[in-house]
């Protein structure tokens, strides 16, 4: 939704979220509805955005490892069949190693599937292109939208957080990453149309709140790809801010060379070239999420 003469045109927000009158996600209307009640400490966050090529997958895999820097114990949940989380951390599947698939389909446990220390203080549960098959395969099975918090309740206690890269759609992938999360952070590209599919995601977070998920929130708004010499991305950052307020972090994540490379080399910008703006940045969201509170 926009509007003529302006970048963005908002929703009205409620709550954390939206207004709407749709139908809760994925239940029947006779279904008694149970909230998932969470016996863990640590914090669950997925990153995520319906629009591809926003830094959804760059900023999971940065933020973990920040966290990381400021002595947290970091788990990192690749739900993305495309597994660029994966191999942006340098981790190439074997045959026997398990994935995100056979964690959702009841496979394996999440010690069978984690990978140690693929960073510092960074465990990751990767992904592979098998993931894309577990959306028809959990069609016909009981509680499919709740797989991975059954998952990550059972076996994440050693964690601080808990970080889940999402797929760009709203598929029953990302329904099982947004029912284990305790909130979600948006990456918004400061670029024209930057709030595109923003709404349909907005309503759909609010239709698994009431539905799903009381507990969901929204754990900010991060301003991805900005570039200060261009008028529209402080146009953008500007209405942005306006329209989310203050669930919109300080942090701003630059256009920065050295990002875009690290994932080549199968590293984290902080381990890539700790001292470049790109990885200065993300210690910054880090700080500012830690700053919190939560």
């Amino acid at each position: 939704m926009y509007r003529a003469g302006g970048i963005v045109s908002a929703p009205v927000p409620v709550g954390f979220g939206l207004q709407t009158t749709d139908k809760p996600v994925s239940e029947p209307e006779d279904r008694v509805i149970v909230a998932p009640a969470r016996h863990c400490a640590n914090r669950i966050i997925s990153v995520a955005n319906q629009k591809g090529g926003v830094g959804k997958t760059t900023t999971a895999i940065n933020l973990s490892a920040a966290l990381c820097r400021s002595d947290k114990r970091v788990l990192l949940v690749d739900m993305d069949p495309q597994a660029n989380a994966t191999s942006g951390l340098g981790v190439r599947v074997e045959q026997e190693q398990g994935t995100t698939y056979e964690l959702l389909m009841g496979e394996k446990g999440l010690d069978s599937c984690r990978i140690r220390e693929v960073s510092t203080g960074l465990d990751l549960c990767p992904s592979s292109p098998a993931l894309a098959g577990a959306e028809v395969e959990l069609v016909e099975v009981d509680r499919r939208e709740r797989r991975l918090w059954e998952e990550l309740e059972r076996s994440t206690g050693e964690y601080d957080y808990v970080i889940v890269d999402c797929p760009p759609a709203l598929s029953l992938l990302t329904l099982n990453a947004l029912v284990a999360s305790d909130s979600v952070l948006i990456p918004l590209q400061c670029e024209y149309y930057a709030l595109e599919g923003v709404t349909h995601l907005l309503q759909t977070l609010s239709r698994v709140q009431e539905s799903l998920n009381p507990r969901l929130e929204i754990e900010g708004v991060l301003l991805t790809m900005f570039d200060g010499r261009l008028n529209l991305s402080s146009q953008v950052a500007s209405e942005a801010r306006a329209f989310f307020g203050s669930r919109v972090y300080e942090t701003m994540i630059p256009r920065n060379v050295r990002l875009g490379e690290a994932p080549s080399f199968g590293r984290a910008i902080t381990d890539y070239d700790p001292h470049c703006v790109g990885a200065q940045s993300y210690l910054h969201l880090a700080e500012e999420i830690l700053s919190n509170g939560r």
